[in-house]
């Protein structure tokens, strides 16, 4: 009688640690990529940190936001110049 409902019991407790053990891979691998992007758009580990690479990065920044219309094209002149003359 008890050997009937402990193997069933067995058998959801093996699959009952295998979603477990997934899940803890997916969480893992989620917080991975999280904290990797999150390291490359700042600059990663500041080894491209050099001269110029800061005034490379805020040419991107205002490249873009040209690109997305939240500046005109004085305004984006204006600050490129001053980018320029903040990187000699």
């Amino acid at each position: 009688m008890m050997n009937g409902g402990g193997m069933g019991g067995m058998g959801l407790m093996w699959i009952f640690g295998l979603l477990t053990l997934v899940g803890v891979i997916v969480l893992v691998v989620v917080l991975v990529k999280a904290f990797t992007s999150r390291s490359s758009a700042t600059g990663g580990s500041g080894a491209s940190r050099g001269t110029g690479a800061g005034s490379g990065r805020g040419r991107e920044i205002l490249e873009e936001r040209y690109a997305r219309g939240e500046l005109s094209t004085d305004e984006y002149r204006e600050r490129l110049r001053t980018l320029e003359e903040d990187g000699r």
